[in-house]
């Protein structure tokens, strides 16, 4: 049955952080404007967004070392890591408005300061982290990492990983203190709690199944799960924000600017613990360095995540394939998602990429005692019973067209709008979810240009940096980054 078309201004799909912070926005910027949030599942933000599917929140390019790659000649390529930081300045300044202004009340509830740490093993991994610190120092973004390869030091930086090492060891670490744990599931049911109290309307177990133009933007067919009814809803302006499930929904809307993209899905396990002696001797977020081959989602890191108000500590990922798009997806989804306009570009993604392929059959292929000894390189005694192996969310690497290779695996987030700027979504995963609040500036400027001149005063003075560099502005840099840890409290 199909019921009457309802006509809103902007229909959101997907109930997590990228929808949120997109619809919290529109709120305020345009409190007229009427909004629709869509999600398929009973809840919101219990996919890609939920702490535990999420893992390893809080990017901010202070240890990940994927995003600072070093070239033959030693030398660190910054560009990535910077922009990244900025981006996650950007995300602070605007939950420290919506803290300032009552949206967020208590901000403990989903961001908690958690040290950053970046580790190296042996002389080679050590010389790396010494090299990386060396030159990320100069960048003001980066003025307050330290480094150490003292054996005393890392046992007090990280007493769980360093006390009782034998003699004899070459590690080198590098620290911020001034990193975070996010919890982005927390934080979007915040956000979308905000933007129903102004009026939007959030429908929950009702799944977008089609998307077709129409004469003044998009008809929007969304199915009610529970009472197993259709209705179509028009649309002047149409966000996709479902995480995996944005790549079918982009590719039903038929726009130009879509074709040729593909998905290639990546999932994870973790190991968690909530044995607080543990917890207690490791505060920090600590990235090693990635095996050869391995997709740059897959580094292994030991986390401190506080969800809830409760510590714990997370270990992995080890990776894992499932055609599925998102954890409640289907084993279709992949081999559903082949066109005539993307078969290329996955066919050369695969050929480029045996050693990915190679990499995710091992793990696939791994035993509970072998993933066991990846943490002892962390932690040099282990007891299993004190850890429980947890499912990730997936996560969904964009596959695009390439005009040298004829297709590339892209490891990050990608915006695809129509040229009316009338459709959006956004593709891909890390860092995602801690950029949200700058991938959103950029869609507002793109998507609605002409609005866009008299929303800016109003958005710099949500993000005070917006269209500024802090690197280039120490003065600025250290103000907000003030502004933001006291208002946080995150000192």
């Amino acid at each position: 049955m199909t019921s009457t078309q309802e006509k809103v201004d902007v229909v959101l799909i997907g109930g997590g952080i990228m929808s949120a912070t997109l619809g919290a926005m529109l709120t305020e910027l345009q409190p007229d404007w009427d909004i629709r949030v869509y999600e398929k599942l009973d809840y919101v933000a219990t996919e890609s967004s939920d702490p535990w599917n999420n893992a390893g929140t809080g990017h901010a390019a202070l240890c990940e070392l994927n995003y600072t790659p070093e070239d033959s000649n030693g030398h660190i390529d910054l560009k990535k890591a910077s922009q990244i930081n900025e981006q996650f300045h950007q995300s602070r300044q605007y939950w420290s408005h919506l803290v300032d202004n009552g949206v967020l009340p208590d901000p403990k509830t989903f961001i908690n300061q958690v040290p950053h740490i970046s580790y190296g093993r042996g002389e080679k991994g050590r010389d790396y982290i010494k090299n990386r610190y060396e030159q990320m120092v100069r960048n003001p973004l980066f003025a307050e990492m330290e480094y150490t390869d003292d054996p005393a030091t890392q046992a007090e930086w990280l007493p769980l990983m360093f006390e009782g090492r034998g003699p004899g060891q070459v590690n080198g670490i590098s620290r911020t203190k001034i990193g975070t744990d996010v919890d982005f599931g927390s934080l979007s049911r915040q956000l979308l709690s905000y933007v129903a109290d102004k009026g939007a309307t959030i429908r929950t177990s009702h799944q977008v199944t089609d998307l077709d133009r129409s004469a003044d933007g998009w008809t929007v067919t969304v199915r009610d799960l529970l009472a197993r009814e259709t209705h179509k809803v028009g649309a002047k302006f149409v966000f996709v924000g479902a995480g995996g499930g944005a790549l079918p929904l982009l590719q039903k809307s038929g726009i130009p600017e879509g074709r040729g993209y593909g998905g290639f899905p990546v999932s994870g396990i973790f190991l968690r613990t909530s044995n607080q002696d543990l917890v207690s001797r490791h505060q920090a977020k600590v990235y090693g360095q990635a095996s050869f081959g391995a997709p740059a989602m897959s580094v292994p890191h030991l986390d401190t995540r506080v969800v809830n108000g409760d510590d714990y500590l997370l270990f992995g990922p080890y990776a894992g394939f499932s055609p599925k798009f998102l954890k409640g997806g289907r084993f279709t989804d992949l081999p559903f998602s082949v066109r005539g306009n993307n078969l290329a570009t996955m066919l050369n993604v695969a050929k480029d990429n045996t050693d990915l392929v190679t990499y995710l059959l091992t793990e696939l292929a791994s035993s509970k005692k072998s993933r066991y000894n990846s943490l002892y390189e962390f932690i040099p005694q282990v007891d299993p019973s004190d850890w429980d192996f947890i499912q990730a969310g997936q996560r969904v690497q964009v596959m695009k067209k390439d005009s040298k290779s004829g297709g590339v695996l892209a490891f990050g987030t990608e915006l695809v709008s129509s040229a009316d700027g009338s459709f959006a979504t956004l593709l891909g995963a890390s860092p995602g979810a801690s950029t949200a609040v700058s991938i959103m500036t950029n869609l507002l400027k793109t998507c609605f240009p002409r609005q866009y001149a008299s929303w800016e005063s109003s958005l710099k003075d949500m993000i005070p940096s917006l269209g500024r560099s802090l690197a280039e502005d120490e003065t600025l840099l250290s103000e907000l980054s003030e502004y933001t840890a006291r208002t946080l409290q995150l000192v």
